[in-house]
């Protein structure tokens, strides 16, 4: 793709075609990524940009569960640096750099402030966030400094002023994560991988000597099963890694220590500006946040050790109550449970470690673990060095499965939709380079360009753009994924949802009745994201 960001779009994901050289592959794959989430595409990326015959197969949609659903934020991590945990940092950092690159149109710098509300703050965190800026290198974002009380409150104009002293101010970075998602599956796409979403992996095949050398999988739409071999298969599936493995392993000890965070969205007058504010202590040892996402305020995170990881994960009414305290004590007009727009929750893949029941204490380092069946699978880790962990991966697979020697080349990889001035597009910055060939959907057709609903930026062009070029499939697909309506909004969402199934229906052949059910379906997920009064 251009570096001046060219306008002209290079490829266009149609599952019809991706389902079709799936199924009509006589000889095995290179490597079978198993899971569509930011470790799966990145894998699929990276693979692919080294010649290697990729498929990735997604048992739901691509980024339906962790991938979706994460904080926002391409960081370093101020708390691991704390926990002491400098590699991570220092590799974090470098990949935070190397994403915003890449991926401009995605990636965007964010300044925080910490307030501070005792004299001896300003100086402690000061100095840990200097560290933090140092660490970053050449990859840094902008510059750490104590800041006045004064100026703590022009760029904060709601954090509490009672107790003020100033402040910190530091830079992180802040993304879209399943519109980097999308834009990372149709990367890997146009680098020759073949990637599914509803596409569910039942089973492991193994070789005469007990070794795994292809998956079987069925189509969930049509219900018609596959076989597909492979020289290597890559289990990426994050919270289900364990599950996966037992496939081919059913005694196998666990791998991964699943914990549930939670994030609340508010209206953008409880953070109005364009600072977030970072909370470096909170009550379960995590730092909380609240920062401006897409108009919104977004509140979070939580660490809920949990048994079970369900595909839909909801939000626990502790978890829910502990953010909105947690926020009542540094902003001035308090939220409560009627402000809440949108509450979601996600599953942390966290890679097992001893036996403690601290999840919060627990690495974000990856683990890539080679079962003795053959099965590779990479777990842990987080959204910022996904494609770190990526080489990571294909640099094992390679020798794993005796492919040829092939340089990885994705830090300087341009991502799907680079564009260098993104902003240009307005409402549609996110989808970069694509951006003017949405707008020539609704040149073609005027009424694409009707919001969906008053209370979000979303027009109807990104439906018909979002079915025809990337995949969807659903409703929920477009509302949760493609955009980002149901984690902003979840009420204005569920407005949107019977004008999405009629404009996507039109996309896909489909009758009223398939609208109905569409309607119906989303509903149910969507009542998870309202929070009770």
């Amino acid at each position: 793709m251009s570096k001046s960001g060219a306008s002209a779009v290079v490829f266009l994901m149609k599952r019809n075609e991706m389902l079709q050289q799936a199924r009509e592959r006589s000889t095995p794959w290179d490597i079978i990524i198993v899971g569509g989430g930011a470790t799966g595409a990145g894998v699929a990326v990276d693979a692919a940009t080294r010649g290697y015959a990729t498929l990735l197969l997604e048992r739901h949609d691509f980024g339906k569960g962790t991938s979706s659903r994460s904080t926002k934020l391409v960081h370093g991590g101020v708390r691991y640096l704390e926990q002491g945990n400098v590699s991570l940092v220092m590799e974090a950092l470098k990949e935070r750099g190397l994403l915003r690159r890449n991926a401009p149109h995605l990636v965007s710098e964010l300044p925080f402030v910490v307030p501070s509300y005792a004299w001896w703050e300003g100086p402690f965190y000061g100095i840990g966030l200097k560290v933090y800026q140092v660490l970053s290198g050449k990859y840094g974002f902008g510059p750490s400094q104590l800041i006045s009380k004064e100026e703590t409150l022009r760029r904060l104009p709601n954090v509490n002023p009672e107790g003020l002293t100033g402040g910190v101010v530091y830079y992180d970075g802040q993304f879209d994560d399943s519109r980097l998602l999308i834009n990372l599956v149709a990367t890997a796409a146009e680098h020759g991988a073949t990637l599914l979403n509803y596409a569910n992996v039942a089973g492991l095949h193994k070789d005469g000597e007990g070794i795994v050398d292809g998956v079987a999988w069925q189509d969930v739409e049509t219900g018609a099963a596959f076989n597909s071999s492979a020289k290597v298969v890559v289990n990426a599936t994050g919270p289900f890694t364990d599950s996966v493995r037992h496939l081919a392993e059913p005694e196998a000890r666990p791998l991964i220590v699943p914990s549930q965070g939670a994030h609340l969205v508010l209206d953008r007058s409880f953070l109005p500006g364009d600072t977030a504010i970072m909370v470096p202590h909170t009550s379960d040892g995590r730092v909380m946040f609240a920062i401006p996402w897409h108009g919104h305020t977004l509140v979070g995170t939580t660490d809920t050790p949990i048994s079970q990881t369900p595909l839909e994960p909801v939000a626990l009414d502790q978890e829910i109550e502990f953010m909105l305290e947690t926020a009542k004590l540094y902003l001035e007009k308090k939220p409560g449970r009627a402000d809440i727009l949108s509450v979601f929750a996600g599953i942390r893949p966290l890679a097992k470690s001893g036996e403690g029941a601290n999840t919060a204490a627990l690495s974000r380092d990856h683990t890539i673990h080679i079962d003795k069946s053959g099965l590779l699978s990479i777990a842990g880790g987080k959204w910022t060095t996904y494609r770190n962990m990526a080489q990571d991966c294909v640099d094992q697979a390679a020798t794993l499965g005796s492919l040829p020697d092939k340089p990885c080349v994705t830090r300087t990889l341009n991502i799907h939709g680079y564009h260098a001035t993104p902003a240009s597009f307005g409402s549609l910055a996110f989808y970069g380079a694509d951006a003017p060939a949405i707008r020539n959907l609704i040149g073609e057709d005027p009424t694409l360009g009707q919001a969906l609903d008053e209370a979000l930026p979303y027009i109807a062009a990104e439906v018909t753009w979002a079915a025809r070029e990337e995949m969807a499939r659903t409703v929920e697909d477009i509302l949760a994924r493609r955009t980002r309506a149901l984690f902003l909004n979840a009420r204005a969402a569920i407005r949107m949802a019977p004008r999405v199934a009629a404009l996507l229906a039109h996309e896909l052949g489909r009758d009223a009745i398939w609208q109905q059910d569409q309607v119906e379906a989303f509903y149910k997920v969507a009542s998870g994201y309202l929070a009770r009064v």
